[in-house]
């Protein structure tokens, strides 16, 4: 029976600073799931970490110790559960670390630069020394960078090992590892045993990741799927992406010049969105999960966001409201730009209407069919470069920003590289023609995933802050205004918003959802 705990339940929590170990003994006693995977319970008489909801007996507390990252855990000598499965944890936001190096480093590892590359080289591109850059992860996560990125890919290699069929080399290959030996090396130093060891004997199917695998990816509550869904649906392109039914559904580039399918749909009872993917290649899994964890704002903490937003009243109607609502990511960073300038000043309607037609010119791989909603890919940057714009309803100073745009993308002279202050990212796309602060500002907001991301100049979000604290519905997305309704200015939305720092995306995507159009 759980013990009860002594912790606030009306109090959101956070992660406990420098591991408070009675905050997290009373935590781990009650299995309180505010805390899963803020920290990990160890017990040195087994040897085994846990996520603080783990139903297995709670061990004395002698034998316990804490640790703020599953990779700290397992530096440390100890393996992960196989009941609790410390891989299934919400993820932690790296956002709600201090900017800083570490911050940088994480979005960085994130993205797989530690899977082929060394500390050294993140260090160089941080503009510190690698020394450092080990010293701060040492004393603000308890690790070394490169063991929270071998980590990351065992714990990935765990989950597919346990919830799929895949062969081991595919699951080798799928989480960084260039070898089915440096695979097998690494799984059995970090958990004493084979990866087939783990699965017992269970069959494996050489085709799975042709025919479609399904993983789970956790959340922490609350989470506003439909609302995030609705946000989707109004932007979906013809023959690209589909939603129905409470399922998003898309075709992605599989980076072997085919498509691959992608369907994501809510399950509430488990606090986790189910992914099935088919089509994709083994090299090209993690990276994709990683991106579709950021279309998705899964590892966002809806309950520190509010609870910190909530200082300010004006918000307060609007948070009861909109209460988990998510900031939209994207799988691809130059398809958002393209979205993004194409539906300058215009509808929503509009801009599919547009996109539409730039996918026709554009020159992208031959898609079988998969149903009547998914049969085309979007463009790459050197497919827009090459097209022909004309005639389909974009001015030529428009289609020259398109071309521009991809152009400066293919010569690195702006990137969707996670790590880049927002000021940096900013001034880098402002200098482009025909790129401005709102443009930027939300590129920032779904691409980098900068919680502070604000495009202050939007018509709709000055108009709908002008009334903050009257009546807010927030059961409609749609962002196209039916009316004229009186509007703050730039300047002073700027001003206001200092107040919302640094969560200012998340009262933009708020203030976004308030709106309630007719069909």
């Amino acid at each position: 029976m759980n013990e009860p705990s002594n912790i606030d339940s009306t109090h959101h929590v956070s992660a406990p600073a420098a591991l408070d170990a009675q905050i997290c003994e009373q935590a781990r006693l009650s299995r309180d799931a505010r805390f899963d995977g803020l920290f990990y319970t160890a017990v040195r008489s087994t040897g085994i970490y846990c996520r603080p909801v783990c139903p297995a007996p709670a061990a004395k507390a002698v034998n316990v110790e804490y640790f703020q990252t599953a990779a700290a855990a397992a530096a440390a000598g100890y393996r992960p559960c196989l009941r609790c499965r410390p891989e299934l944890a919400p993820g932690a936001d790296v956002h709600q670390l201090p900017q800083g190096k570490v911050r940088q480093a994480l979005l960085r590892i994130e993205q797989g630069v530690l899977d082929e590359g060394h500390v050294s080289q993140l260090a160089a591109e941080l503009g510190i020394g690698e020394r450092q850059l080990r010293r701060l992860f040492h004393q603000q996560l308890g690790v070394s960078p490169q063991q929270l990125a071998l980590n990351r890919r065992l714990l990935f290699a765990k989950q597919l090992l346990h919830d799929t069929d895949m062969l081991v080399i595919d699951v080798a290959m799928a989480a960084g590892f260039n070898s089915l030996r440096r695979f097998n090396d690494a799984f059995q130093r970090s958990y004493q045993m084979s990866p087939s060891q783990l699965r017992r004997g269970r069959n494996e199917s050489a085709a799975s990741l042709q025919e479609g695998i399904q993983l789970y990816l956790p959340y922490r509550p609350p989470y506003h799927f439909a609302a995030l869904l609705d946000f989707l649906r109004q932007r979906t392109i013809a023959g690209l992406e589909w939603v129905d039914d409470g399922c998003y559904q898309r075709l992605i580039h599989n980076g072997q010049g085919g498509a691959a399918q992608l369907s994501v749909r809510d399950e509430p009872k488990r606090s986790a969105l189910c992914i099935q993917l088919s089509g994709v290649a083994a090299a090209g899994l993690l990276p994709l999960v990683q991106r579709i964890k950021q279309l998705f704002d899964v590892d966002a903490d809806s309950g520190l966001i509010e609870a910190q937003l909530s200082t300010d009243a004006r918000l307060v109607p609007l948070l009861e409201r909109c209460s988990g609502i998510r900031v939209p990511g994207t799988l691809d960073g130059f398809e958002l730009a393209v979205r993004a300038v194409i539906g300058q000043q215009i509808s929503v309607k509009a801009a599919r209407t547009l996109l539409g037609r730039v996918i026709e010119r554009c020159e992208t791989p031959t898609v079988v069919p998969v149903n009547a909603h998914l049969y085309r890919l979007f463009p790459t940057p050197n497919a827009l470069v090459e097209a022909d714009l004309q005639g389909i309803g974009l001015t030529d100073k428009r289609v020259g920003t398109l071309q521009t745009m991809a152009q400066a993308l293919l010569d690195g002279k702006v990137s969707f590289q996670q790590g880049q202050s927002l000021d940096e990212f900013i001034q880098r796309w402002c200098a482009l023609p025909g790129i401005g602060p709102w443009t930027a500002h939300y590129l920032a907001m779904r691409s980098l995933h900068h919680p502070d991301a604000f495009p202050a100049g939007d018509l709709i979000l000055r108009r709908v802050a002008h009334t903050l604290g009257e009546s807010n519905n927030c059961d409609d997305m749609n962002t196209d205004a039916p009316k004229a309704p009186p509007a703050l200015t730039e300047r002073k939305l700027a001003s206001m918003s200092h107040a919302w720092r640094p969560w200012r995306a998340y009262v933009a995507l708020m203030l976004w959802h308030s709106v309630s159009l007719p069909k």
